[in-house]
C-alpha cells in the first residue's frame, strides 16, 4: 500500500523463483516456503520510513544504512509466524551475495540459503528488465547476459545456470500476467 510498484515486482519474481527452482531440481513439496518468502521479502519495509522508501533520487549514506535494516526488521515480524517459517531465511537473507559482500551477515556462498540464493537472481533479473525512475529496462538477452557474468560473484552459479534454462516464453508471460494487475 505504500509502494504501487511492489505488488507487480512480488508477482513477477514469485513467477520466477518457482521456474528457478524447478528447473534447479528443488522439490514441489518445498516449494511453498519459498512462494511465501518471494512474496514477503520486502515486508520488513514497512519499517523503513517514506522518507527513505520512496525517496525519488539518490540515498545518503546515512538512509542507506536505514535501508539496509529491512531484512531483520521483516525477519522479525514473520519469525514466531508457524507457517512462515520457512520463508524466514529468504526474507533475512535476500540481499546476501555469493562472494559474501551482501547484508546484513556477510554470509558467503552455500552458507546463504538456496531460496535466497534464487531470489537475488530473479530480483537482480527483474529489476533489470523493468523501467525505474533511474534507468531503462534491459531486453531479457542483456538482462540474462549481466546475471552470467556476474555468476560467482553476486550470484550462485548453479542458480544461475538454472535461470537461464527457464524459456524466455515463459519469463514473459510471468511478466505479462503481472501488468495486468
Amino acid at each position: 500500500s505504500r509502494d504501487v510498484g511492489t505488488e507487480a515486482h512480488s508477482r513477477r519474481v514469485h513467477g520466477y523463483a518457482i521456474a528457478t527452482a524447478r528447473a534447479y531440481g528443488v522439490p514441489e513439496d518445498e516449494l511453498t516456503d519459498l512462494a511465501h518468502g518471494v512474496l514477503l521479502h520486502d515486508i520488513g519495509k514497512i519499517g523503513i520510513p517514506d522518507a527513505i522508501l520512496l525517496k525519488p533520487g539518490k540515498l545518503t549514506d546515512e538512509e542507506w544504512q536505514i535501508m539496509r535494516r529491512h531484512p531483520e526488521i521483516g525477519r522479525r515480524l514473520i519469525e514466531n509466524i508457524p507457517f512462515l517459517k520457512g520463508a524466514v531465511p529468504i526474507v533475512y537473507c535476500h540481499h546476501e551475495r555469493w562472494d559474501g559482500t551482501g547484508y546484513p551477515q556477510g554470509l558467503r556462498g552455500e552458507e546463504i540459503p538456496l531460496g535466497a540464493r534464487i531470489f537475488a537472481v530473479v530480483d537482480a533479473f527483474d529489476a533489470m528488465t523493468f523501467d525505474r525512475p533511474y534507468s531503462r529496462a534491459m531486453s531479457f538477452a542483456a538482462a540474462k547476459a549481466e546475471i552470467e557474468r556476474c555468476a560467482g560473484t553476486h550470484f550462485d552459479p548453479a542458480v544461475v545456470r538454472s535461470f537461464l534454462r527457464v524459456p524466455d516464453a515463459l519469463l514473459a508471460e510471468i511478466r505479462r500476467q503481472s501488468v495486468g494487475l
